[in-house]
């Protein structure tokens, strides 16, 4: 097993909190987790028929037979479940924690929001970190590769190759998880939707583009964007808005979770074809973003990342505050430093008035370097601004 960086953190808050819930997307190691960080306690899976049937027909009794505390995976599945964790936990019932795990995020939050504030410690488990893999031993030297294969666990654990295993995991996702979430009965267009949100990945969410362009409704296209956030597929970049004295963008940039499901809605089966694809610099742009994403929710800490963008199409790719000042990340998947690369963070430090050693440039090459513009980090080191996060 891949040692999971959030493993000691999660243990350590089931010590404090009654209940611990894990969300994330399907197949990101949450049940493979969480069942080894809590050996001692029953687990029960309400995706299985009869186990759901039992929870949600006499909810009482079904908590009742666990007091030594429990696993529930996939609890989305019944919702009811949350009223009678409340009492139970209230009038201590279940002497050892309840551990729940999730993958679908809004629904999941607003019950969790709603019935169990206070009760619970709520983390979010991606698919692997190059920091975990490379502990495991995994060579995190050539991210054509990473930008191709992605990080669920499955292609690591099974050694499965991705062309194998995507279409099956997208096919899945797209006839049960979307089914359950909202009653999409155009799937056919759902998935043109799907490789249209690939093809503009990290570009300006223009949703009345994307409903002109497949002819449906601007609702609709709405909708299924809720759709793919809440089943960890998609996440929404916002914009910073502080005033520079200048006319900012004011869309979202749209990301994914994971980069290797995105190359294969762009129809990647080669690791070689990324090296001319067009989207190579935006495959490489959310590589870096969720990955420094991943640094603050493995540490159980809530990711608060921005863009910048103003209306003459400067933009600095990633922005967030620490002590008072704003760190401005640059991101070029070229493997040598060129001069222009450094083009919008010079007129970022006019802009602020930030120094160099707040600003910093990811890039597709293996050296680090401190310049006066800025520090130069090798894409695999982007844990190093872990520093600057905390």
């Amino acid at each position: 097993m891949i040692k999971r960086h959030l493993s000691e953190k999660i243990k350590s808050f089931a010590t404090q909190f009654p209940i611990v819930a894990v969300l994330g997307p399907r197949q990101s190691g949450k049940t493979t987790l969480v069942r080894n960080s809590f050996p001692d306690l029953d687990y029960l899976n309400v995706e299985e028929p009869d186990t759901r049937l039992f929870a949600e027909s006499d909810p009482r009794a079904f908590l009742a037979n666990h007091p030594r505390g429990l696993i529930i995976d996939e609890v989305q599945r019944v919702p009811q479940l949350f009223s009678y964790l409340q009492s139970f936990v209230d009038r201590k019932i279940l002497r050892k924690p309840v551990i729940l795990t999730g993958s679908q995020h809004f629904l999941l939050h607003e019950k969790i929001s709603q019935t169990l504030a206070g009760r619970v410690a709520l983390f979010t488990l991606l698919p692997f970190s190059t920091g975990e893999l490379s502990a495991a031993g995994t060579d995190t030297s050539d991210f054509y590769t990473f930008l191709f294969k992605g990080f669920y666990p499955p292609l690591y654990d099974r050694n499965l190759s991705p062309v194998d295993w995507m279409p099956g995991y997208i096919q899945t996702y797209v006839e049960r998880d979307v089914r359950l979430l909202k009653n999409i009965t155009n799937l056919s267009s759902f998935n043109l939707f799907l490789k249209m949100c690939a093809g503009r990945i990290g570009q300006l969410l223009n949703l009345s583009a994307l409903a002109n362009e497949l002819g449906v409704a601007l609702n609709t296209i709405k909708a299924w964007i809720s759709v793919l956030e809440a089943g960890f597929i998609i996440f929404r970049l916002q914009p910073y808005y502080r005033n520079f004295n200048k006319r900012l963008v004011k869309m979202p940039k749209l990301y994914f979770y994971d980069t290797g499901l995105a190359a294969a809605l762009l129809g990647i089966t080669d690791v070689k074809q990324i090296h001319t694809h067009w989207q190579k610099g935006a495959l490489f742009e959310n590589l870096v973003i969720i990955e420094m994403i991943k640094l603050r929710l493995n540490k159980g800490l809530r990711p608060e990342f921005y863009f910048w963008r103003d209306k003459l199409g400067r933009e600095i790719d990633c922005v967030f505050e620490k002590d008072q000042h704003l760190i401005a990340v640059e991101i070029k998947s070229g493997m040598s430093v060129a001069n222009n690369f450094w083009a919008n963070l010079r007129y970022w430090q006019k802009l602020t008035g930030e120094s160099g050693q707040n600003c910093f440039l990811v890039y597709g090459g293996d050296q680090s370097q401190n310049r006066s513009e800025g520090r130069v980090l090798p894409w695999h080191c982007v844990h190093e601004l872990d520093d600057q996060l905390d």
